[in-house]
């Protein structure tokens, strides 16, 4: 219940009470804001956050649904609503809000109030910048720099915000997703990067020039002082940097350069084609930082990959195995055909709207794919005439025939690669619940365990 005796315009609504909502709601309580939070769902995790939130003197609703009518009998007495990344900017009832006046904003908003004096890099496209954010945090951290990743992984922002660590950073290292950034016209990075543009998320934005505009705001919002480190032979990026001047200063980056001349790369997590793109973005950054770099060469040699990432799990002689559960769309997964033979590729799961296969069928020779679950037909078509592929109806029975291949040929070099290439919550919570099924898969059907 609302106490209707107190001033107007002083509740903030805090939608979602996942990591980016429990730490918005935490910051601004403790600098003596009104707090409400809502979440439509419940569970253990969430019952444990409504008492710590409760203990502060906040009143969390669990169950509760995000409809105007529910909000209409205080609406007048609303500050601001902070709302979930996964509530789309277009939903009902935020456009019912905005009517009314009220500042719909995202957590990463809230941070910025306190950590917009602070310097900040924002990392985002399609693929690659969840790699390019942890590496480019570990290498200036290495560089004696407090640079902290968060935003769409890691730590929410506004945990930040609440700790008195937020006025030692040197760099903010924070990856934007197009929904982050859309709600968040504020947050101006001194310095942006955008990796890849491909097809994505097209059942929020609707088409694929909604996506680039969401992506683009983000340098929409920087001034002349700024930099935007943008892929050179990117078709969407260069289209859309020729329909509009933007202030900030472009740096358009050679992604096919080879590095070796500045850098000496061993590390075999950098071998993909997509990998040593990513790392092309951090180089060229770190000249114009004036990083050292024999600083650079030994975080990038010791850099382990992030789990379920295009990590290596197992390499033998014969036999390499890579998770990528993270991946959820064809694009992410083609830089990896490229650099090894015999490949066994499993993939499956929910498809994206609008996601397609677009390597050609001399790419794909040295590639076959096990297509487990439920939308197998989609895969069916667009792998069809490209590659040779099996159905199965999980994943366990396509690891299992896939095993059943590499025994019956042990002389042979096999590379399994796990990259579903479709988001996970067909049967599993999230892509690392599927990936640590997956390795339980393979220790069972490798070793007997």
């Amino acid at each position: 219940m609302i106490d209707n005796h107190s001033s107007k315009r002083n509740i903030n609504l805090v939608i979602g009470l996942g990591k980016s909502g429990f730490w918005a709601a935490k910051y601004l309580r403790s600098i003596n804001k009104r707090v409400i939070v809502w979440e439509s769902k419940d569970g253990i995790e969430f019952l444990e956050r409504k008492t710590e939130l409760e203990e502060l003197n906040i009143l969390v609703s669990l169950n509760k649904e995000f409809v105007f009518e529910e909000i209409q009998p205080f609406v007048k007495e609303i500050e601001s609503v902070v709302v979930s990344p996964s509530i789309p900017y277009d939903h009902i009832t935020i456009i019912e809000l905005k009517k009314k006046g009220i500042k719909v904003i995202g957590e990463i908003n809230v941070a910025w109030e306190i950590l917009k004096d602070t310097n900040w890099i924002g990392i985002t496209g399609t693929n690659g910048k969840t790699t390019v954010t942890h590496l480019l945090s570990h290498i200036l951290c290495d560089s004696g720099l407090y640079a902290p990743f968060a935003g769409n992984i890691g730590t929410p922002l506004c945990k930040y915000a609440h700790s008195k660590k937020h006025e030692k950073i040197d760099w903010v290292v924070a990856e934007l997703s197009s929904y982050q950034i859309e709600i968040s016209p504020e947050v101006k990075p001194n310095i942006g990067i955008w990796t890849t543009f491909t097809e994505d998320h097209l059942e929020r934005h609707k088409t694929l020039q909604n996506y680039v505009d969401a992506k683009f705001k983000l340098l929409d919002s920087q001034s002349k002082s700024c930099l935007a480190f943008v892929k050179r032979d990117d078709v969407l990026i260069s289209r859309k940097l020729k329909t509009k001047k933007f202030n900030c200063k472009i740096v358009k980056v050679n992604t096919k350069k080879n590095y070796n001349d500045f850098l000496e790369i061993k590390n075999k997590y950098f071998l993909t084609e997509s990998n040593r793109e990513n790392l092309s973005f951090i180089i060229e950054l770190a000249k114009k930082l004036k990083l050292k770099n024999h600083l650079l060469e030994k975080t990038i040699k010791n850099f382990k990959g992030l789990k379920y990432r295009q990590q290596i799990i197992l390499q033998k002689k014969n036999l390499t195995i890579i998770n990528d559960s993270k991946s959820t769309s064809f694009s992410s997964s083609v830089g990896m055909f490229k650099k090894a033979s015999n490949i066994l590729w499993l993939l499956g799961g929910i498809y994206k709207k609008g996601d397609k296969l677009e390597l050609k069928k001399k790419d794909l020779s040295n590639v076959t794919a096990f297509i487990y679950g439920e939308n197998k037909n989609f895969f069916n078509k667009q792998l069809r005439s490209k590659v040779k592929f099996k159905n199965y109806i999980n994943l366990e029975d396509a690891v299992k025939n896939v095993f059943s291949i590499i025994k019956k040929k042990g002389s042979v070099k096999y590379t399994i690669l796990f990259s579903p290439c479709a988001a996970s919550f067909d049967r599993f919570k999230n892509f690392e619940e599927r990936g640590l099924y997956f390795n339980r898969l393979v220790k069972r059907f490798m070793y007997g365990k």
